[in-house]
Parts: structure tokens; sequence; C-alpha cells
């Protein structure tokens, strides 16, 4: 602005563009980006552009955006116009002058992210169905998988999801234009990027950083390329790289949850990379097992307390029914979480967004969740 002798005044309408950018490239939100993406939220929050507000109906959200909807609310249906049709959709949708303009292109953004959902479910079936029905594949220190009919738009995508199965380095290739095409997601602390460097002589090209990459090949290299690169990541992974796990910010009582807490917390916002919510452990938990349940994708809806002469507080724990027996056996269990409000029909209450559970009180060993965010968010469902 200031080498084109742009007034700041003319920057403000961008503010929102600016936000949505440095939350879906999972830019850390600190220092000047910090104040940029309040500034952008502020904007999105009162005066969204038509395009947006269009993304926001079609996903029937009617409250205050945060960082955390612009990556898994906003961030999908703009991707998915690139993975399924064609990246000029959603530059349009956003450039969308009136909203008869972008409801129409919102509709064709929305379908194709509707679609991106579909492939996303279907493909990572199909690959655990692979690794369960190989011996070898699941003992393996990496995952390598090809199948020619995959969509190329979404294997990074289903990478990262093998890798909340599969803890380990993990590649998913297809066959595209002629040639194999690949990409990789990795595991804290593991260089995926120089494990493949290691087995350049079978790759045509490649690129990306320590925890994603992309690759190409020929298709007569895959199965050398595979033994390859799972002799490199058996050579070089660590003992405590195979094991997931994410740090705690504070073990807390239950009762210190209250909405005065949850103003507190709120106040170190916006949250996200170098930011991140704080993550709270609390043992000792029961859940009401008559109001337990499975919902959407395999979500976990339930209520939890620390003890009787307290309230229920309700919480979400994405991506993780296989807790469910736990939870109606009556057993003890710790629990790490973020809090957050959650606002339906009207109605405003605490939520608990939980990372993991584990039975018993004494430790407590997690998903290591943050990372596979900032690994997957440039392609996140």
């Amino acid at each position: 602005a200031q080498h084109n002798d742009m007034p700041f005044e003319d920057l403000k309408s961008l503010l929102d563009l600016v936000a949505v950018s440095t939350a879906c490239d999972i830019v850390p939100v600190i220092g000047e980006n910090r104040v940029l993406c309040q500034l952008g939220l502020e904007r999105l929050n009162h005066k969204p552009r038509p395009g947006i507000r269009a993304m926001l109906e079609m996903a029937n959200v009617k409250r205050a955006l945060d960082v955390t909807d612009l990556v898994f609310i906003l961030g999908p249906r703009i991707n998915a116009a690139g993975r399924i049709e064609h990246g000029q959709q959603a530059v349009e949708l956003l450039l969308a002058a009136d909203m008869a303009q972008a409801e129409e292109l919102g509709k064709r953004v929305d379908r194709s992210n509707t679609e991106r959902q579909g492939l996303d479910k279907e493909i990572t079936a199909q690959a655990l169905e692979m690794i369960e029905q190989d011996p070898v594949s699941r003992e393996a220190f990496s995952t390598v998988l090809f199948d020619p009919s995959w969509h190329k738009g979404v294997i990074g995508i289903v990478a990262s999801r093998l890798i909340e199965q599969h803890y380990r380095p993990t590649i998913v290739l297809t066959e595209s234009q002629g040639k194999v095409a690949g990409s990789a997601r990795s595991v804290k602390g593991f260089d995926v990027y120089k494990a493949i460097e290691a087995c350049a002589h079978l790759v045509d090209q490649f690129g990306g950083h320590m925890y994603a990459a992309g690759l190409t090949m020929q298709k007569e290299n895959v199965q050398a390329f595979k033994e390859a690169f799972e002799a490199e990541v058996a050579r070089t992974i660590l003992p405590e790289q195979c094991i997931p796990e994410e740090d705690v910010d504070v073990e807390i009582d239950l009762g210190l949850i209250t909405p005065s807490f949850l103003n507190a917390v709120a106040h170190m916002a916006p949250f996200g990379p170098g930011n991140m919510k704080p993550v709270f452990l609390t043992r000792g938990l029961q859940a009401d097992a008559s109001t337990s349940r499975v919902v959407g994708d395999g979500h976990l809806k339930l209520a939890v307390r620390q003890d009787t002469s307290q309230p229920y507080i309700d919480a979400i724990a994405f991506r993780q029914a296989q807790h469910m027996e736990l939870l109606r056996s009556g057993e003890a269990f710790s629990m790490l979480y973020t809090v957050e409000w959650n606002e339906w029909n009207g109605r405003r209450s605490i939520q608990l967004n939980v990372k993991d559970i584990k039975p018993g009180t004494k430790g407590l060993l997690v998903e290591e969740r943050a990372r596979q965010e900032e690994a997957e968010l440039e392609d996140h469902s």
C-alpha cells in the first residue's frame, strides 16, 4: 500500500480476505498477523462480503466467526473448487459484487465441497482396508499406498486421515497425466521431505517441507519407492516419534469451567498457529451414559462431570466414536480438551472440544491433533 500510495482506508475492505488467507495458510497468529486477523474477523462478523455471506448461509452458520471457523468452514469450500473443478470459481465467489451472483457461485462451490467430502470418505475407507488386508503394511514404519483410480485432489487429505489411524509417515499415490502423483504427510518431529530426498533416484520431481510434500514418479518405480521409503523411515525415525502425543497446558478441575473462565480464555484470541487454544487435562471424569451417542461421521457427543455434586458439561469428540464403549461402561477416565461456546438454535452453552480420552485417572497419552491440523489444513475438510 505504501509503495502504491494507497490510503489505509481503502485497504480496510480487504482485511476479511487477509484474515481468511492467514488462517487457511496456517500462518502463525502472532505479532502483526494477530492484529490483522483480529481486524479481519471484526469485518467478517459485521460486514461480510457477498461471497463469504453465501458460504456461511450454505453452512448454516449464524454466529460470530473465529479463526477456527475460517479454517474449517470457509477454507474447505474455497479449496474444494480447485480440487474438484477449477480454482477460478472460488476467486469469482470472493469477488462477487452482489448476493444473487454470490449465491449462484456459492452453490457450485458447495457442490464441489460435498463431492470432495464424499471422495475423501470413500478413498480413506479403501486405503484403510488395503492396510488391514496386508500384514506387512500393518506392521510397517511407514504407509505408502497406490491406486490409479483415486482422485488427485483429495489424496493429501486422505494421507492426513490415515495418520489418525496409523500414526506414521504416510504417502498416498494415484495416477495423473500418465505419471504417478503423490502427497506425503508426516508425524511430529520426522522430516518426510528428507526421507523422500533419500529416495530421489526413484522420483521424477518432489517438493515440500518437513511435514508435507508432493511428488511424481514413473509407475514402474512405485514398488521400489515403497520399499526404499520404508527402509529410510525405519532407519531414521526415533522411537518417540512413533508415539502420538500432545502437550498439556494445565491440569484443572472441571468445576473451574464457568462462563467467566471462558470469557477469560477468549481474551487470548484470536487463536491459531503460534497461539493455539490452551489445552486442559482433567482426570476422574464420568460420562452421562444415557445421553452419550455417536453423531455424523463418527463424532461423539457426550456430557461429563467430575463428581456427583456438579452438573454435566456438554462435550464433542470429533472422529472419536471408538470411545463409546468406555463411556457406557461407567469407568472413570481422563480427558484432554479445549473450551468453547456452542451456539445452537439461539442457545449459548459451554462445550468441551475433546482431544483425547483415556481410561483411568493416572496418566494420559493423547492423539497429536494440533500437528496434524497444521499439516492438513491447506486441504482440510
